[in-house]
């Protein structure tokens, strides 16, 4: 859904020279012409219609105490149909639950139900096949679905909005959408677990530099380095299953903020719609919009993850490193170097985190100065919210692609393994099982190592007699703790990269993921 290409059109003010009215008319013409290359512009059109003009306008359902109409301007910067249109689904469900109960509580009769119901089925199914006419002088969603089932049924439609507000009804839409929306991103998060997983399985015992502070640390395996990331991605799917269970309260029949005097049943309808239960405070119900910081900051913390993940892949994938290569499938070129062969996904990914952390500071800064209840600044969350769950969904679906289309150097990690003493910390887990302090054993390590420095060699090449010099408790038994292969081999602590702890790793996430064997 998309702005009508004609409120896209600009409108030079009189006082503006004859010249410059004149270039604005042909921009006019020129991005009127451009609607018809852009469908999603040019067939906008026909299902947003708009009151820009001179025609009669609609009076709108909340217009009996005005006796004049919003201008033009206050029309199109009031407007949000051209994104809440997207909570139609929800908007419709929240309408036959609540039409539902009114007839249970007396309030409207069986027959009046029927034909509300019938009429939201039939606008339901207008919008599904792109046939329903959004109006943006009917602001929003839901006046756009109301006004349309008032002149589909008539009289039982204007019975719908009883013991019911715009306040409370946007705030169930979002928090159904929202339930939905989280129920997607997890389903991706799981995706993209398994892919690591599998990509783990196929390099059990490839051994790869660690890094802290981007220096070489220690070796470890890299299917360790690939499941650090899989329970980074549970971490994020806990917060969104926490996150759900307080979105999961119902704020309908809380009406504008002071609930109603009418006898309606909250427990009926969040029942009907699935919810945990009606929220207990109605001023709470409709101006809480915790759970949407809750969930974008969930969302935030993911995509840093992910941002993470596309840091590391983008060098490893870079002439320096050489570790990975990224299949055509998942990889673009440069339009003036031929030979460039990009990881542009995973640039994205690390890229697209920024405005997933910006949507987050969005609504954090739209929330801050809000007295209670509701506030038409509220309007301004679901934007975010939106380009926030677009852009988690489509991190995730191009991560696991990208998992699965890669493959590691095994061959040139090899090859870069004796730089940087990675052995160096098991050399010092040597000397404390000797019965040496840690402290000076790290100044014993640190002294062998400014040997080698100096011999140009590593660890595992210097002699014995050597290292005696550094210290006598050196005995022949060091070199099973020198070299990447035997340092790997002495870690046991649980969680730890030995190749026992590894293997146990993968196991137990086959198992959580329910991945066969």
């Amino acid at each position: 859904m998309a702005f009508t290409s004609q409120s896209l059109i600009f409108r030079a003010p009189a006082s503006l020279p004859s010249g410059r009215l004149a270039a604005l008319s042909a921009g006019r013409v020129a991005l009127r012409d451009r609607g018809a290359a852009f469908p999603s512009v040019a067939a906008a059109s026909t299902s947003m219609a708009s009151s820009d003009g001179d025609e009669k306008k609609e009076t709108k359902l909340w217009g009996g105490r005005f006796e004049e109409g919003v201008t033009d301007a206050v029309e199109r910067f009031t407007e949000s149909i051209s994104y809440d249109w997207q909570l139609y689904k929800y908007d419709i469900m929240g309408s036959k639950a609540h039409a539902s109960m009114l007839a249970s509580q007396g309030l409207i009769t069986a027959g009046d139900r029927d034909i509300i119901l019938e009429g939201l089925d039939q606008i339901e199914r207008l919008i599904q096949e792109g046939k329903f006419e959004w109006r943006k002088d009917r602001e929003d969603v839901h006046m756009n679905i109301e006004a349309a089932l008032i002149e589909r049924v008539g009289e039982p439609a204007k019975k719908l909005h009883t013991a019911r507000s715009r306040n409370d009804q946007i705030v169930t839409d979002l928090r159904l959408w929202c339930r939905d929306a989280i129920d997607k991103i997890l389903i991706r998060i799981k995706q993209l677990q398994v892919s690591l997983v599998m990509l783990a399985s196929k390099y059990v015992d490839l051994i790869v530099p660690g890094y802290t502070h981007l220096q070489r640390a220690q070796p470890v395996l890299l299917p360790h380095l690939l499941l650090s990331y899989v329970e980074q991605l549970e971490r994020d799917a806990g917060r969104l299953v926490n996150c759900r269970e307080r979105v999961n309260f119902c704020p309908l029949g809380a009406c504008a903020l002071a609930g109603t005097g009418l006898p309606i049943d909250r427990f009926q309808t969040a029942k009907d719609l699935k919810f945990t239960a009606p929220m207990k405070n109605s001023i709470d119900a409709v101006s809480d919009r915790d759970f949407v910081l809750e969930f974008l900051a969930a969302n935030s913390i993911a995509a840093v993850h992910l941002s993470r993940i596309g840091e590391e892949w983008v060098l490893w994938a870079s002439e320096e490193f050489g570790f990975l290569t990224p299949s055509d499938k998942v990889s673009t070129g440069s339009s003036i170097m031929p030979q460039k062969k990009n990881p542009d996904p995973m640039e994205l990914v690390r890229g697209k985190s920024a405005r997933v952390v910006g949507d987050l500071m969005t609504v954090l800064t739209l929330c801050k100065g809000l007295p209670q209840a509701y506030n038409r600044d509220l309007q301004e969350d679901k934007e975010p919210l939106f380009d926030s769950v677009k852009a988690i969904l489509g991190m995730l679906e191009v991560c696991t692609e990208f998992a699965q289309n890669i493959s590691f150097n095994s061959k040139r990690i090899q090859s870069s393994l004796p730089a940087g003493y990675l052995d160096a910390t098991t050399l010092a887990d040597y000397l404390v099982k000797k019965g040496v302090p840690f402290r000076t054993s790290h100044e014993i390590v640190g002294r062998s190592v400014a040997l080698c420095v100096s011999k140009n060699c590593q660890l595992a090449e210097l002699q014995l007699d050597d290292l005696k010099a550094v210290h006598p408790v050196f005995e022949a038994d060091v070199y099973e703790y020198l070299g990447v292969e035997n340092a790997v081999n002495k870690f046991i602590s649980y969680g730890s990269t030995g190749s026992n702890q590894v293997k146990k790793q993968l196991e137990d996430w086959r198992i959580q993921l329910g991945i066969s064997s």
